[in-house]
């Protein structure tokens, strides 16, 4: 199961690094673009956090708690605890009638530098609305709420986690390979590349019109290019490139060097994992594989950023750049 190298780093005239990894491109007749491994099992991460969501809409608990597309932004996200993001949860666990302490995703010092430097230079701790998951975790307590179930809804046999898996195992078209605890303390279920990527294909292909879950799956993407901040947040890779592709395409990273991409009008899904984890590489690689795919132009200022042909030291001076690796686009 060797991974393909996918993305270099050259400096003074040597390749100084070399990040390999698997890759999918699914269109509805199938894989049709595959580097490195299809079947290399891997775990999404928040990646799937859309799938994770499925049951939220579909179910009908998203309408009867009267959540708007905002809302439904947010239950994909891995925002960066920006105020308009733990604003915006607050706000949403009050309306359930619940709050913080109902959550069970934990608290960290959040991403967003304003914030972060708040909790830097006072006393104050963080909450768990700074959790980058809060929103995917208020999305779970909403369909916990129509559900009836107890308030662990992170354990494996809770109804919400047994909802989220069938869904993540009918849109991926696999049994689960396996299944672990993510950062966030909700499972998360293990599949191959290529499985990740139908299950993108799915998202992309899905009509408004169509199956309830295809009406589900057509409102998450629509939510997320419409919102790409809440996604993410300002200087974050999903939120740029999904504001440079004019919001025709939905992107969503996962930890440990994951990335998928969602893109309607080819009906394509995209899903990376970088075997040696590095985000870096993984936001190269997918901007790669948007601009090879005719979905991002290749002038567009964000190409340069996260896939550098040139790179700057400290001093302004050159000293190499990135590069894909000869095979890979």
């Amino acid at each position: 199961m060797a991974p393909q190298s996918l993305i270099e780093l050259w400096r003074g005239g040597l390749c100084e690094s070399i990040h390999a990894g698997h890759a999918v491109v699914y269109g509805p007749q199938g894989a049709e673009m595959v580097w490195g491994q299809a079947d290399a099992v891997i775990f999404p991460r928040s990646s799937c956090k859309m799938i994770q969501a499925l049951p939220l809409v579909e179910s009908g608990a998203a309408d009867a708690a009267g959540l708007a597309e905002r809302h439904l932004a947010l239950a994909c996200a891995s925002h960066s605890g920006a105020a308009l993001h733990t604003k915006a949860v607050a706000a949403w666990l009050s309306d359930l009638g619940l709050a913080d302490e109902d959550l069970r995703c934990g608290a960290h010092v959040p991403r967003d530098p304003e914030a972060r430097c708040h909790f830097t230079c006072t006393e104050d701790k963080p909450c768990q609305i700074h959790n980058n998951c809060s929103g995917k975790h208020s999305g779970f307590l909403t369909l916990n709420r129509h559900l009836k179930g107890g308030s662990e809804y992170v354990e494996i046999d809770h109804p919400v986690q047994r909802a989220v898996r069938a869904a993540f195992e009918e849109v991926t078209g696999e049994i689960v390979a396996g299944w672990g605890v993510d950062g966030c303390s909700a499972p998360n279920f293990a599949c191959t590349v290529e499985a990740l990527a139908r299950a993108m294909q799915f998202f992309a292909a899905a009509k408004p019109e169509g199956s309830l879950r295809e009406n589900a799956a057509v409102r998450l993407r629509r939510a997320m290019v419409a919102f790409p901040e809440l996604v993410a947040g300002e200087e974050r890779a999903c939120t740029k490139l999904m504001r440079a592709m004019g919001g025709k395409v939905a992107v969503k990273v996962g930890a440990e060097g994951v990335f998928v991409a969602i893109l309607p009008e080819q009906k394509r899904g995209v899903a990376l994992k970088i075997a040696d984890g590095t985000t870096r590489a993984s936001e190269a690689a997918i901007t790669a594989i948007l601009v090879y795919l005719g979905a991002l132009d290749p002038a567009h200022p964000v190409v340069e950023e996260l896939l550098p042909k040139v790179q700057r030291n400290w001093r302004g001076l050159e000293t190499g750049g990135m590069r894909r690796a000869e095979g890979f686009c």
